[in-house]
């Protein structure tokens, strides 16, 4: 004796006594089912065990229910940057009741660029999340091209054309910059990211804003362009120190930056905040756990994942809809790294 059929959409409809089509709805989440015959399909799939079948709808609609998260750095970035875990945990949480997996693709060179653009070409994922873009980056022009739903964390320019999400990027540099002149500091410099980047760029744009409106002469202001590593703002707090010794204060654009930055002048005997103020950008636990503990400017990394997941989602499910471009606020938290002078 054969091993009994499995129930098919066939079966749901003739016990729910609706049409296939009805049950097709119920089984997507549309709304267009009466509450009637929605009950109904309900009841006659758990009397039934009937489980749709992903992979025949999936020939259907053509969707894989699969979105790819890309980021265009090397592992060691990957795990020693607070900033994309944050993300992935957004990210995660924002998918967590639905039904679509997760794929994490690194990008770090153009070979691996073109076997992504090859994978998504086949369209073996339903969209894309691209993380930490450069200006000239030509991966979210492949990917519209393309015509595959891409949303970005942060942007590459003003001129975004593609969906994003980003943090109020230079309203929170300006905080900051304020801050450190309200703390009485009269030579500011600052650390930033780089400047192929529209992050960073609108870091150093708000850091000069603030600089500007207390009237601080340029030459007591200097700019050292890094990296976002570690290693990065060591180097360029060495930097600035060699130009402007008397400097009593810095802005990292980042959290793994300003670390950076104390390091080095803990090394040259400088001390924090005491002699040199310190602010950072992130508000990551290398904040909190830093020492002296360090202010920095709070950015909501994780709403960052799980709000450019949600537009995702929304883009797939309506390829026609409207673009959005979503700046997050951020908030300046001030510990002991910037307390005033003489304080």
């Amino acid at each position: 004796m054969g091993a009994p059929q499995r129930p098919t959409i066939k079966t749901v409809a003739a016990r729910a006594g609706v049409g296939r089509t009805t049950v097709s709805r119920v089984v997507n989440g549309s709304d267009l089912v009466s509450d009637a015959a929605k009950a109904a399909v309900l009841a006659a799939i758990a009397e039934l065990n009937y489980v749709p079948n992903s992979v025949a709808r999936g020939l259907v609609t053509r969707r894989t229910n699969s979105i790819a998260l890309v980021i265009p750095e090397s592992e060691s970035r990957l795990g020693a940057e607070p900033y994309f875990s944050a993300v992935i945990r957004g990210v995660s949480a924002a998918l967590r009741d639905t039904r679509t997996q997760l794929q994490l693709v690194l990008v770090r060179d153009r070979e691996e660029r073109d076997q992504l653009t090859a994978h998504v070409a086949e369209r073996r994922v339903d969209g894309v999340l691209l993380v930490a873009v450069h200006q000239h980056d030509p991966l979210p022009d492949i990917l519209e091209n393309l015509g595959l739903p891409t949303v970005l964390a942060g942007r590459r320019s003003a001129e975004e054309s593609l969906s994003h999400a980003c943090s109020d990027n230079l309203g929170g540099a300006k905080s900051a910059g304020r801050h450190l002149v309200d703390s009485g500091r009269t030579a500011i410099a600052t650390i930033t990211g780089p400047l192929d980047m529209d992050v960073s760029r609108s870091r150093l744009q708000g850091w000069k804003d603030a600089m500007d409106e207390a009237g601080m002469a340029p030459e007591n202001c200097p700019v050292a362009t890094s990296d976002f590593t570690e290693e990065g703002g060591m180097a360029a707090m060495r930097s600035l120190l060699a130009r402007s010794p008397k400097l009593d204060a810095v802005f990292a654009a980042s959290d793994v930056m300003a670390a950076g930055a104390m390091l080095e002048l803990r090394r040259q005997g400088r001390r924090i905040p005491e002699d040199v103020a310190v602010v950072g950008f992130d508000d990551s636990y290398i904040a909190r756990y830093a020492h002296p503990s360090l202010t920095s400017v709070r950015q909501p990394v994780e709403e960052i994942g799980s709000t450019i997941t949600r537009v995702l989602l929304e883009e797939i499910a309506d390829p026609g809809s409207q673009r959005q471009k979503l700046v997050l606020p951020t908030e300046l938290i001030v510990r002991d790294s910037s307390s005033p002078c003489g304080g």
